[in-house]
């Protein structure tokens, strides 16, 4: 008898969590949602619970060569808030764990702890508990957002229904290009410590990679227009990826249009200067943190003139497949190309 030994890398990270889950058994009845969205949903009587988690490690999510603690401290609140409101659900609390090796002092951790507060205070989420411990390695913070809602404002993955209209928030890719300048910047400090980075010029993309912002604002919005999604992601693997993810969760198609994608001009003109192609940068970086969601033809009227929610393209039948259409009137097929985390 052999042993089989399968490398996580042939099943990815999305593969992973689909074998693990086979195995997972929902026992309570107020286990409503469990693994397969941005946030599990759990029955509150009243009203729902969405609780959802995310671990950020050292020299694989920040870089502390150029993260500053305060800015990696918001990121980690940020990034689970944004799956809350990835659920169209409201953030209410947060517990935090960290692990922290001996080259952190207290004012390291304080400064970590300053941008973790702003974050609490910019989403009204309380801190209400997490855990400390020792690491052998880096930094590792570990963060569980508790989120409400009633069911019938919930947005799951799986609800797009064919012609649904395909809308995101905000403008994409500026999130992969900052992280890029970032890295080319490390490495000419790298190799002459006396040269001075050369970011002023690229403030809106690296900050978008520094310190992104969950779209908590569009959520309020939505709900005073009166918008329950049909269905909603948080785009944090990128575009294509999350299309593919919607696509699969409500067994549908997509078709989306080039000319209707939006990119920030700093964007696209640094991804020029980098030789990346804009377009591949908006349908595959990851880490921009905004939301793509669909809506039924008949809320169109009610976000058509919103500033920054852009239609990208409509839902189709699944055997339809996924398409970009090109300036040109080109369909191409939409390939997913997101961060691969292992």
């Amino acid at each position: 008898m052999s042993n089989k030994r399968t490398e996580i890398s042939e099943l990815g990270e999305f593969g992973l969590i689909d074998h693990l889950n086979q195995r997972v058994k929902i026992k309570n009845t107020s286990s409503l949602k469990g693994i397969g969205d941005d946030a599990a949903v759990i029955d509150a009587v009243d009203h729902v619970k969405v609780v959802s988690t995310d671990l950020l490690l050292e020299g694989v999510h920040f870089d502390l060569a150029y993260a500053p603690l305060p800015h990696v401290g918001f990121k980690a609140v940020a990034v689970n808030v944004s799956d809350i409101a990835a659920m169209n659900a409201i953030p209410k609390q947060i517990t935090v764990s960290i692990a922290l090796s001996n080259r952190f002092s207290v004012e390291a951790v304080d400064a970590l702890y300053s941008g973790i507060n702003a974050a609490c205070e910019h989403y009204g989420v309380d801190l209400v508990g997490g855990d400390t411990t020792a690491s052998r390695s880096g930094l590792v913070i570990s963060v569980t957002v508790i989120g409400e809602a009633k069911k019938e404002e919930l947005s799951y993955r799986s609800g797009a229904q064919v012609n649904d209209i395909l809308c995101v928030t905000g403008d994409l890719g500026a999130a992969l290009v900052g992280l890029q300048i970032l890295e080319r910047e490390k490495q000419v400090f790298l190799s002459n410590p006396d040269m001075k980075p050369e970011l002023e010029k690229y403030t809106i993309v690296t900050g978008r990679q520094l310190k992104p912002d969950a779209r908590m604002d569009i959520i309020h919005e939505l709900r005073e227009l009166g918008v329950v999604p049909t269905s909603m992601m948080d785009i944090s693997d990128g575009l294509a990826s999350e299309i593919f993810h919607i696509c699969k969760a409500s067994g549908v198609g997509a078709t989306i249009y080039e000319d209707k994608l939006p990119i920030d001009k700093q964007t696209f003109d640094t991804a020029v200067e980098l030789n990346l192609d804009p377009i591949t940068c908006v349908l595959n970086g990851g880490e921009d943190y905004e939301l793509l969601f669909t809506i039924d033809q008949k809320d169109f009227a009610k976000l058509e003139k919103h500033p920054d929610i852009h239609f990208i393209g409509h839902i189709t039948k699944a055997e339809e497949g996924k398409y970009l259409v090109t300036k040109s009137g080109t369909a191409v097929q939409i390939k997913a190309q997101g961060w691969k985390h292992f």
